[in-house]
């Protein structure tokens, strides 16, 4: 199991999109902006930030960590109750409590348990996989649904993510405004 969740991996690939602006309509913002040479609005989004603070990733966070401990725990339980029965097949054996033939039998039966429970970590392992998946794809459309409705009013030429950007001043940081335009759209799932 992963113990780093796919946060790291969003701050790099859910901003690395440009948001871009055809129109030359200029708008009144609350926020510095960066323009180019040639008349550019320019903006960036600190997506480290974002993902600490936008309440879906916090809330999606806990349901992925929840996930692992009973992906961990049942895994635990059924390592623990093969190495018992191998303990004890190993104690009767040495004791020949077995016969040949039933110790034979014994021991395939435990080299079953020992690969069925290989193939449920590889499972559980590709379920928890799918579920982080179907949660990045969530959190880029919703940050990317958002940018789009956020740029009707601000008129951004661009929107990067200071990630990938290598030096930059703070005034042109958007990121506390559209987290907070986030969380006021964002409906936590009911339980």
């Amino acid at each position: 199991m992963k113990k780093h969740f796919i946060f790291a991996a969003l701050a790099f690939s859910v901003l690395t999109f440009t948001s871009c602006n055809n129109s030359k309509e200029e708008t009144a913002t609350t926020l510095p902006v960066a323009k180019s040479a040639d008349g550019l609005k320019i903006a960036y989004i600190d997506a480290d930030s974002l993902t600490s603070t936008y309440k879906f990733c916090k809330d999606y966070q806990i349901v992925l960590e929840k996930k692992e401990k009973n992906i961990q725990a049942t895994l635990n339980s059924k390592a623990q109750a093969l190495q018992n029965a191998a303990a004890n097949f190993q104690q009767k054996l040495q004791q020949n409590e077995y016969t040949r033939e039933r110790a034979e039998q014994v021991q395939a039966s435990l080299q079953k348990q020992q690969v069925d429970l290989q193939a449920l970590q590889q499972r559980l392992a590709a379920d928890f996989d799918n579920e982080q998946a179907k949660f990045l794809t969530a959190f880029q459309d919703s940050v990317k649904n958002y940018l789009k409705e956020y740029n009707k009013k601000k008129k951004y030429d661009f929107i990067l993510n200071k990630a990938a950007i290598l030096e930059c001043n703070d005034k042109y940081d958007i990121t506390k405004e559209v987290v907070e335009g986030l969380n006021k759209r964002y409906k936590p799932a009911k339980k």
